[in-house]
C-alpha cells in the first residue's frame, strides 16, 4: 500500500456539517476497501481563484491516508460522480507528513496578526488597548 494526500473543494452551499458527513463517506469507503485515513482536515471556506459551476468559494478538505490502488481508483470514480465535489486532488507521496498541514500552520499565523490588527488602540494610537504607556514629559530642553 502507498501513501496519498487526498485534497477536495466542496460547493460554497453546503453547510460544515454536509462538508464532514462527505467527508466521512470517504474515509467509510477507504476503509472498505482495506485502507485507512489516517488524518483529516477541514481547512475552512475560501475563496477560489476563479469561478467553477458558478461558486466562487469552496469548503476544503484534505485527508492523509494509506490505501491501494483499488481505494484510489474508487474514490476518484466517487469524487468525480458527486455534485458537491468541484475539484478533487490525489497526490502519491512518500511518507505522511506528521503534525497540521502548511494551511494549517499559515492560518494558524493569520489568525493571530488578525488578532493584533483587530485590536483597540488607546488615544496615543501607538499601543494596544490594556498595556500601559509610560510617557515622559520633557520640560528642559538639553543644548
Amino acid at each position: 500500500m502507498s501513501f496519498y494526500e487526498v485534497v477536495f473543494i466542496a460547493r460554497q452551499d453546503l453547510a460544515v456539517s454536509q462538508v464532514e458527513s462527505l467527508t466521512e463517506t470517504y474515509t467509510k469507503l477507504i476503509k472498505d476497501l482495506d485502507g485507512e485515513v489516517k488524518d483529516s482536515e477541514y481547512w475552512g471556506l475560501k475563496y477560489l481563484a476563479y469561478p467553477i459551476r458558478k461558486n466562487r468559494r469552496g469548503h476544503y478538505v484534505m485527508l492523509r491516508m494509506k490505501a491501494p490502488g483499488k481505494a484510489i481508483e474508487e474514490i476518484r470514480r466517487q469524487m468525480r460522480i458527486n455534485e458537491d465535489v468541484l475539484r478533487n486532488l490525489i497526490v502519491k507521496v512518500d511518507a505522511l507528513e506528521e503534525g497540521p498541514s502548511a494551511m494549517m500552520r499559515q492560518a494558524k499565523y493569520k489568525e493571530r496578526d488578525r488578532d493584533y490588527k483587530d485590536r483597540d488602540y488607546n488615544e496615543g494610537g501607538f499601543a494596544p488597548a490594556g498595556i500601559e504607556q509610560d510617557l515622559v514629559i520633557v520640560d528642559e530642553v538639553i543644548a
